[in-house]
């Protein structure tokens, strides 16, 4: 089966994990902008990034057979300080040209503040003057809750979003319900340490069903494995789910959402409506 992992930072992962990943059957990666595990200094910092990821980290990939796409944006753990984000939200319109960036991500909060909402709702309207895609990153802390319902709050009240261009990332089960009923795409990341993991992940889409839901594994600087995307995938199969309906998660659905940019070059199996026709005994409950 091929598998496409929507959300790894690649720029934290050697060689054998693309050769890992491409022995297990992952054909696509999507490395979303993200902190480097410090605070940069300088804005050209951020330039400098983002020229690596949309130019040098595809023809890495490209050796083991795995199309790379990338995201640009100021993430919100770098978000605190306006003045320095906003220089860098200056020159993303510069990449978004590029042959394999895919949209304005992974913004979002870190701590909730009125700064870090700041720079996510300018973000916003840079990816929508631009047309862009929107990948969202929720909070990892305790108030993921409140972050998730202060930047769909926004979204929903803002008249101008298409729900269907925008990713919430990093969901839980508290959390899945108000984004799906809004008719946002949902993303689930499987950590081998913090986060879902490969059970809870099913546990969900068997509670929520398989439209607009995305698993990635998000590989990293910490603690983290590009295998926990394939982890789940063993733990639908084991749950005696459809060959199909793990192909629609794991293949199909990257492909609905991505593939709005016409950039992405994968293609879907089979339509959206047929995909999404889950079998009685997985049904969502």
């Amino acid at each position: 089966m091929k598998v496409i992992e929507p959300h790894i930072h690649m720029i934290a992962r050697t060689a054998q994990d693309y050769e890992r990943m491409a022995r297990m059957g992952t054909i696509a990666c999507c490395e979303p902008a993200f902190w480097a595990g410090y605070d940069r200094r300088s804005p050209e910092a951020f330039y400098d990034y983002f020229y690596h990821i949309s130019h040098y980290e595809p023809t890495r990939a490209a050796q083991y057979l795995i199309d790379h796409y990338c995201w640009v944006c100021i993430n919100p753990k770098e978000a605190e300080d306006v003045a320095f984000s906003r220089e860098v939200v200056s020159f993303l319109p510069e990449f978004f040209d590029r042959p394999t960036v895919l949209g304005v991500g992974e913004i979002g909060l870190n701590k909730n503040t009125r700064n870090e909402m700041t720079i996510f709702e300018e973000q916003v309207e840079l990816a929508l003057k631009y047309g862009q895609l929107i990948w969202i990153h929720t909070p990892h802390l305790n108030d993921k809750q409140k972050g998730t319902r202060m930047m769909l709050d926004y979204l929903v009240g803002h008249g101008g979003v298409d729900p269907g261009r925008v990713v919430f990332d990093h969901m839980e089960e508290h959390t899945l319900r108000p984004v799906r009923d809004a008719g946002f795409w949902s993303a689930m990341t499987v950590y081998p340490i913090t986060k879902n993991s490969p059970a809870r992940v099913v546990d969900a889409l068997e509670t929520f069903g398989l439209d607009r839901m995305i698993v990635d594994a998000s590989g990293d600087w910490g603690p983290s494995d590009p295998a926990t995307l394939h982890d789940t995938i063993f733990e639908m199969r084991r749950r005696g789910h459809r060959a199909e309906d793990v192909e629609t998660v794991f293949y199909n659905n990257p492909c609905f959402f991505l593939g709005q940019c016409p950039k992405f070059k994968p293609q879907p199996t089979r339509p959206r409506a047929e995909a999404w026709q889950v079998a009685p005994h997985t049904a969502a409950g």
